[in-house]
Formats: structure tokens, C-alpha cells, sequence
């Protein structure tokens, strides 16, 4: 099997929040986003439901992988993404909703703007001016321009600029 990185990211923003919100109830939940450990990685897998090899992913050391978790119940992963800090961005290599976020029953909306709002916050923090860059699969192009403010630069790399990055960090990170 290929990189998964060169298969393009799919995920899909079904909705800009202020934290995460309850699809029953309407109610948000504040998160937090924090380096995914040794020991949880070892209970992200096919098996438990997700869809990557984050082990793998675990285990190249230019990236790291980030959970969100909501505060006050943190062995609960909402959600995951894998980045690598670059010379003057931020590469978002891979995202997943958890499985109990994802489809017509999921539990949370706001899963992947949240994480993709952490990538922007993790460029500003490292000197790339909030730059992320990621490869989306051709279908997704048009959805990531309309709700990530991202630029389609070609082939199929996604930049979002300083401009939107502000955005969703203002939507996500009220500080």
C-alpha cells in the first residue's frame, strides 16, 4: 500500500463551532488539544475503529499526532490529526473524526475544524504566519475553499493563508 499522505485528505467540516456540539442536544463542550502518548496510540486501530494506520504514523519522527479531547474527560479521543512543522508551515498529513463522530449518527460536530483551526494556531506558534497545507482528495477541493477559506494551489495541495487561519483560530481558540 502507498503513502497515505498521497491519497489526498477527506475529511469533511460539517460545521464551524466554538468548541464541539452535541448533534442531540445543541450543547458545546469546551476541548483541549494535546501530543498523542505511546501508551494511547496503542488503542488507535482498525480494530477500535479508525479508518488510518495512526501507528505508523506514530512512528515517523518529523510528525506529530494531536488529540482532541473535551475538558474534564480526557481518555475520550474526538479526534486526531498528524502534522509536521515545516520551514514556513504548518503539513496536515492525515485527520479522522472518531468513529462515533463521523455520519448521520455522530455524536460531535465541529470535530475537523477544530483540529484543522489547532494546525493554523501550531504555524502562527512556529514562525509560519499561520500557513497549513494539505493534499485533498478532488471531490473535497471546492468544500475546503468554501468552509476553510483554504486556496486550491494547484494539482491537489490546499494552502490556507494567514487571513482565513485567523478565522477559524478566532472561531476555536478564544484566548
Amino acid at each position: 500500500m502507498g503513502n497515505s499522505s498521497d491519497l489526498g485528505l477527506d475529511f469533511v467540516i460539517d460545521k464551524l463551532t466554538n468548541s464541539i456540539e452535541n448533534v442531540q442536544t445543541g450543547d458545546n463542550f469546551p476541548t483541549e488539544i494535546s501530543l498523542l502518548n505511546s501508551a494511547e496510540i496503542k488503542n488507535i486501530t482498525k480494530k477500535n475503529g479508525w479508518n488510518f494506520n495512526w501507528k505508523a504514523e506514530f512512528k515517523k519522527p518529523e510528525r506529530d499526532i494531536f488529540k482532541l479531547t473535551i475538558i474534564g474527560n480526557p481518555k475520550i479521543i474526538q479526534g486526531l490529526v498528524s502534522l509536521e512543522v515545516k520551514k514556513d508551515h504548518v503539513y496536515m498529513h492525515l485527520i479522522e473524526s472518531a468513529k462515533f463522530n463521523i455520519g448521520k449518527d455522530k455524536v460531535y460536530l465541529g470535530i475537523p475544524g477544530n483540529l484543522v483551526a489547532f494546525a493554523c494556531k501550531l504555524s502562527f506558534q512556529r514562525g509560519g504566519d499561520g500557513y497549513v497545507s494539505f493534499t485533498a482528495k478532488t471531490k473535497l477541493i471546492d468544500h475546503y475553499i468554501d468552509t476553510l477559506g483554504a486556496i486550491h494551489f494547484g494539482g491537489y495541495l490546499m494552502v490556507i493563508r494567514t487571513e482565513s487561519a485567523l478565522k477559524l483560530i478566532g472561531k476555536y481558540f478564544k484566548e
